[in-house]
């Protein structure tokens, strides 16, 4: 394969542009004036080249983002089968539980599980993003409902292989000092001393406890994600609020989409985390829920249908401008990569 093939360009369309109804993905573009408009032409890459630029991408995005990140996992795990009420309250709000940690644990208590989350940043939606694309370059996309399924199939594929990683991230990013703590209390020395003793402890199977709470959340918050953002970026445009390529359009069009897929994926995060967390015990089952069904069961029979919604703030907060960054990064390498090859080829 030359390098003329490994970058092709079509100019009727964009990976994350906005589309008819039966291609749902919408891609953040640079427009002429540096601003966000419609993407001249669908980079259609090379998959291992499309999979390096989505890992990268995303784990650009995850720097920013990584203290939400935090802070979601805490409130999750905070009153865990407890009544309201019957608990102590260490975070009360998105604002205030960053204040804390910071406070407590300092700043590098907020940027807690950043290098492992980055690891499941490159693996997840590089094999998410690059599998989408790939399903796009096969035509799977055209087809009605054939943007829901290729996404829900690619966050799917892509949570499984780096469920590894958020397992690691989940108990890193819980842990804290005694006063703040929340949920079980693994203890990790680090990401290393994780990987070590989950292995040594529950064998190689360990690895992937949770998975099975990790599958349909990505499932859900891809396909939300891909539908969502495209149909509402379509419809500010055409509502003409703003100039053609005004890099409010995307944004706005990432805060509606953020608060649809932090509605439909909230409740599958808050059994993810609680799965993930839990302690095992020797015969390496969980000492609190026995799978996604009997956690969501617990919760709402302790905690009520409101606990399958906490941390939904910060799932918000960090949604919307993770899914602005993301897109924006992949979007802009894609084409920088494809002017890089053009440029070799007048050469």
């Amino acid at each position: 394969m030359t390098d003329a093939q490994l970058l092709k360009t079509s100019p009727e369309e964009s990976l994350f542009d906005a589309q008819p109804s039966h291609r749902m993905a919408s891609t953040v573009s640079a427009g002429p004036r540096g601003g966000f408009g419609q993407s001249p032409a669908h980079l259609a890459a090379w998959p291992p080249l499309d999979f390096a630029l989505g890992a990268l991408a995303c784990c650009a995005a995850c720097v920013f983002t990584n203290p939400l990140e935090v802070v979601k996992t805490r409130l999750q795990l905070q009153g865990e089968l407890r009544a309201r009420g019957s608990y102590q309250r260490h975070y009360r709000g998105v604002l205030q539980a960053l204040w804390v940690v910071g406070r407590t644990d300092g700043l590098r208590g907020l940027q807690k599980g950043l290098s492992v989350g980055l690891i499941y940043q490159g693996l997840m939606n590089g094999v998410r993003l690059g599998s989408y694309s790939y399903c796009e370059a096969l035509g799977i996309t055209s087809f009605h409902g054939g943007s829901l399924l290729s996404g829900a199939g690619a966050g799917a594929l892509g949570a499984f292989i780096a469920s590894p990683a958020y397992l690691v991230k989940t108990h890193l990013q819980a842990q804290s000092v005694e006063a703040i703590a929340v949920g079980h209390q693994h203890n990790h020395l680090g990401v290393s001393d994780a990987f070590i003793t989950i292995y040594r402890r529950d064998g190689l199977i360990g690895l992937w406890r949770g998975v099975n709470g990790a599958v349909p959340r990505v499932m859900v918050g891809s396909a939300t994600q891909l539908a969502t953002f495209t149909s509402a970026k379509d419809w500010v445009s055409h509502s003409q609020w703003f100039s053609p390529n005004s890099w409010l359009t995307v944004l706005i069009a990432a805060a509606i989409s953020g608060v649809a897929v932090a509605i439909s994926m909230t409740p599958f995060d808050v059994i993810s985390t609680r799965l993930y967390n839990q302690p095992v015990d020797e015969f390496r089952r969980g000492q609190l829920y026995h799978g996604f069904s009997d956690c969501m069961l617990k919760v709402c029979q302790a905690e009520g249908l409101l606990g399958l919604y906490k941390g939904m703030g910060p799932v918000f907060l960090r949604l919307a401008p993770h899914t602005v960054l993301s897109l924006l990064f992949w979007d802009l390498m894609r084409h920088q990569a494809a002017k890089n090859n053009q440029n070799q080829e007048r050469s």
